[in-house]
């Protein structure tokens, strides 16, 4: 089995030098005042922190910055971490395009520096996050520890479920549910764009285990939402319904494709 870390620095820095200017990434649109944040990702900060403006925010596992660079246009002070240089450079790059100030730090999510310990309102995490992490306890310690008391962690990412889902139809499945150790996947192109091949390694973990993880990293659960639709498509060959919205649908009956997890760092310690 290949070293899970450097096969997925690898990819993503393959995947980020073709990201930017594609069907997901509009840079374009972005530079031009469009906002990425999707219609769960404003519902998941609302619930959250109400208003991102005067809030320190962490953008976890940012990528090349879009939504670093939307958190920033709504006030809020944004750092973003990611462990990909190639990423990074975009991110710098598209922030300044936007004529936003954003602070980028080159680091591991599940072993993020010192220096952004205790910093931060609200840890920032969406979507396709947890799929990359071999240790998710560590992982949420790690972002715990950069939360302020009464900081909250809003991790909105891909279900359990849905995440064990190849294709939809014919029903195939080539995932776990829930940790069973490492799994590789050779990649012939990224979500949204052509790219040179590469492998993954990625990683199952139950809702359970994501939510023990956050108690056992000090967190206070606030809610937990199980969504039954997305207005992501995920590559699973299924076609969005009338609205635009994908579902998951077994025998007829609708099975969650993403979840909302915020839990807080509380205000007594």
């Amino acid at each position: 089995m290949r070293d899970a870390g450097a096969s997925n620095r690898v990819n993503w820095d393959v995947w980020a030098a073709v990201h930017g200017q594609d069907a997901y990434y509009d840079s374009a649109g972005l530079v031009a005042g469009a906002d990425s944040l999707t219609d769960v990702e404003r519902a998941g900060l609302a619930a959250a922190v109400g208003e991102v403006d005067g809030l320190d925010v962490l953008h976890v596992q940012c990528h090349i910055g879009f939504d670093s660079v939307s958190l920033a246009r709504r006030g809020a002070r944004v750092t973003g971490a990611d462990f990909s240089t190639v990423a990074l450079e975009k991110a710098r790059d598209l922030a300044r395009r936007c004529e936003v100030d954003v602070r980028f730090v080159e680091a591991d999510a599940a072993a993020l520096p010192p220096v952004l310990r205790d910093g931060f309102d609200l840890a920032y995490a969406t979507v396709g996050i947890l799929c990359w992490i071999a240790d998710v306890g560590a992982w949420m310690r790690s972002v715990a520890s950069t939360l302020r008391p009464g900081g909250r962690l809003l991790l909105l990412d891909i279900h359990p479920l849905w995440q064990m889902v190849d294709t939809v139809d014919p029903l195939v499945l080539d995932f776990p549910y829930a940790f069973d150790g490492p799994h590789e996947f050779a990649a012939s192109g990224s979500y949204a764009a052509e790219a040179e091949a590469t492998t993954t390694v990625e990683f199952g973990h139950s809702l359970g285990e994501i939510v023990t993880a956050a108690v056992s990293a000090g967190l206070r659960v606030v809610r937990l939402d199980e969504h039954l639709d997305s207005p992501l498509d995920f590559g699973r060959g299924q076609a969005a319904d009338a609205d635009g919205r994908y579902r998951f649908r077994v025998s007829g009956q609708l099975l969650p494709v993403l979840y909302t997890l915020i839990a807080e760092r509380p205000p007594s310690e």
